[in-house]
């Protein structure tokens, strides 16, 4: 059976939700056709035969969509016919809403076939995915007819579905997985609200979903993927009036800008997702509304992130094996971006401005060691602060408030390295999702007559950051040419005031003998440095002689690195009595730095930290002793391991 062009689109085939979301993200299609077909070639079909999965979309009888997937073995759905696609498994009758929606109660023999070929059909859509090759294709259209089994629970069902449009994606945020065919025994293990700890952590651990809506002229059944915990559950609580209730949140990342799914959802919001377990075959089936955030309402919600998803379950089923298939993970997808977190979610910085509230200027670059150097800038009032501000242009002030002694400071370099969009890159494929919003520990201490003040600096005051060269930015500053003038957007200063080192020593506290043990590695000294004089100072100030220094540092360093080592506590004196390094690596051209650090006064070790390292200051006789951790993210594990039943804190570097 042909398929024929559906209602209510334009000339070149958009239907008006599709172009109010390309507008509205400045991605206009007006004079580009949609390449979706309008039919369904034998390529599609050859292509859906070679893949293990399909994911599946349907209505209930409340017009609400559902997901699923179906499948486990290459072949069980082909193209049987011109225009129409066959599928023949096993399904979860008892529990998957899809299966329901489209078999209802029919019984073995009975076929379900509607008699109105054009609106008695019952709308369904479905994405064939192979985890392989990363292909994916979708088709939209009608169930024709469908044939079940005798189980009721799960059996074998056929059917047929009339498709009236296709089209192949992208390979963009697909997990390669070795999926294997699997006898499911499915059980219910709920259908309530607000969401079981079970299917709290599938949704955690999910690095893969599918989403199906409507636009009340057809169905969009496609998926979305990313890192693992892409998806995060911002709300698990009592619906109440509105408020509360389950609230899932996802950042939508660049795709092709079709924007069928998105379309689909801004005429009609409700949406229907299924978020597989590979690993036991469990299965969490929602259905809800979704609310699209753009810009500064997406930031707020999600930090570097100008688009996301906000989902407001309404039901939800929980069901235990009900999957006829397996899968063990294997390559992430080069695409997968960055993890991002909500805000107030532990460890997720939200003190940038959406737009500039000063300018950087580039001054001077110190390198340091071959991979770490210090960048120097001036601050300068932005265009945007000076005219949204009472400040007085010419006033020789930044209504800026200054930093604090450890805080970071945020520069935006998309102006510099956003190239505008582009569908596939992959030769940089982390650029497509990138906002080059980066974040640095600033490592220089406030001007002296600027303590205290709470509102504003003087125009050209220096900041300094000390960084590796990783990533595009980093490295853009390190070959950016001198003689040419560089400004940044500042997006603001800020930082987590719990890593903030005490400066308030008194007789009574530094008697109490408590110690504050810094723990670095690399340039993960940064937020010490310019807190470091100033604990110095109040340690010396209220200091009765004989006593205990309070704070201690265990860095950790590579050979190569040395010269940092030599910078740092040449910077700041009375540190290196209080370091113990300890250095890793080849030390054949490093030897002279290891002595020139030693003749410091520091002790160096060369060998990794180790356990009793870290452990021995909080097993002397003193006072509390408070662990401040800044290390890479592996390193950061095994600390807090060995410090189980210490008091901790970690600075965080997912910028």
């Amino acid at each position: 059976m042909a398929a024929s062009p559906l209602p209510g689109r334009s000339a070149f085939g958009w239907h008006s939700g599709e172009r109010a979301v390309q507008e509205l993200l400045g991605a206009s299609t007006a004079s580009r056709p949609n390449p979706t077909s309008l039919e369904f070639p034998p390529a599609h079909g050859f292509r859906i035969a070679s893949n293990h999965l399909l994911a599946l979309g349907a209505l209930d009888d409340e017009g609400r969509p559902w997901s699923t997937i179906w499948g486990g073995e290459r072949g069980f759905a082909q193209r049987i016919a011109k225009g129409v696609l066959g599928i023949r498994t096993l399904v979860d009758r008892q529990y998957d809403p899809v299966a329901q929606a489209l078999l209802g109660s029919a019984a073995r023999g009975n076929p379900v076939r509607p008699d109105d070929v054009t609106t008695g059909y019952k709308f369904m859509s479905g994405m064939s995915i192979d985890f392989d090759s990363r292909d994916r294709v979708k088709v939209m259209g009608r169930l024709l007819t469908s044939e079940v089994g005798d189980d009721d629970k799960v059996g074998e069902v056929q059917l047929a579905m009339v498709v009236q449009e296709s089209t192949g994606n992208c390979p963009k945020y697909i997990n390669k997985r070795d999926v294997r065919a699997h006898v499911s025994s499915p059980r219910l293990l709920s259908d309530s609200l607000p969401l079981p700890q079970q299917a709290v952590d599938l949704i955690h651990k999910a690095d893969l979903f599918f989403m199906s809506s409507t636009n009340g002229d057809s169905m969009d059944t496609n998926h979305r993927g990313g890192p693992v915990g892409f998806m995060r559950l911002a709300s698990n609580e009592i619906d109440k009036d509105g408020s509360g209730g389950v609230v899932l949140v996802y950042p939508e990342y660049s795709g092709n800008r079709l924007y069928q799914s998105l379309g689909n959802l801004y005429l009609n919001p409700k949406i229907g997702i299924a978020i597989p377990d590979f690993d036991t075959s469990d299965v969490l089936y929602l259905t809800g509304t979704a609310q699209l955030l753009l810009g500064e309402a997406a930031t707020a919600v999600m930090p570097h992130c100008k688009l996301v998803l906000q989902i407001r379950v309404q039901e939800a089923r929980l069901v235990a094996d009900g999957l006829p298939f397996r899968g063990q993970l294997g390559e992430m997808s080069p695409y997968d971006p960055p993890l991002r977190a909500l805000v107030g979610e532990a460890g997720v910085l939200n003190d940038a401005a959406s737009s500039a509230v000063a300018t950087a200027e580039l001054l001077k670059r110190e390198i340091i060691t071959p991979s770490i150097s210090r960048f120097i800038f001036a601050l300068h009032p932005s265009a945007t602060s000076a005219a949204s501000t009472a400040t007085p242009q010419g006033s020789g002030r930044l209504a800026v408030k200054p930093w604090l002694a450890g805080q970071h400071v945020t520069l935006d370099f998309s102006g510099e390295l956003d190239h505008g969009y582009m569908h596939m890159n992959n030769d940089n494929p982390q650029s497509l999702n990138d906002d080059y919003v980066r974040t640095f520990t600033v490592t220089n201490y406030p001007p002296a007559h600027l303590y205290g003040d709470e509102t504003d600096m003087d125009d050209g005051t220096q900041v300094e950051i000390t960084v590796r060269k990783h990533g595009p930015a980093t490295t853009f500053l390190w070959g950016y040419d001198m003689r040419k003038p560089l400004k940044l957007p500042v997006l603001g200063f800020g930082g987590d005031d719990n890593f903030r080192l005490p400066t308030a020593y008194t007789e009574n506290t530094l008697r109490s003998r408590n110690q504050s043990i810094f723990i670095a590695a690399g340039v993960g000294v940064t937020p010490l440095l310019a807190q470091a004089a100033g604990v110095l100072a109040a340690e010396d100030g209220a200091a009765d002689g004989g006593q205990e220094p309070g704070l201690r540092v265990l860095w950790s360093l590579r050979a190569e690195d040395l010269a940092l080592a030599v910078d740092v506590l040449s910077r700041i004196p009375g540190l290196a009595s209080r370091t113990r390094l300890f250095v890793t690596g080849k030390m054949d051209s490093s030897k002279y730095l290891l002595e020139e650090v030693r003749a410091m006064g520091a002790e160096v070790i060369t060998r990794r930290i180790a356990e009793h390292d870290v452990l021995a200051p909080s097993r002397e006789p003193k006072g509390r002793t408070k662990y401040y951790i800044c290390t890479g993210t592996e390193l950061s594990k095994v600390l807090l391991v060995w410090l189980a039943g210490q008091t901790t804190v970690s600075e965080n570097f997912a910028y």
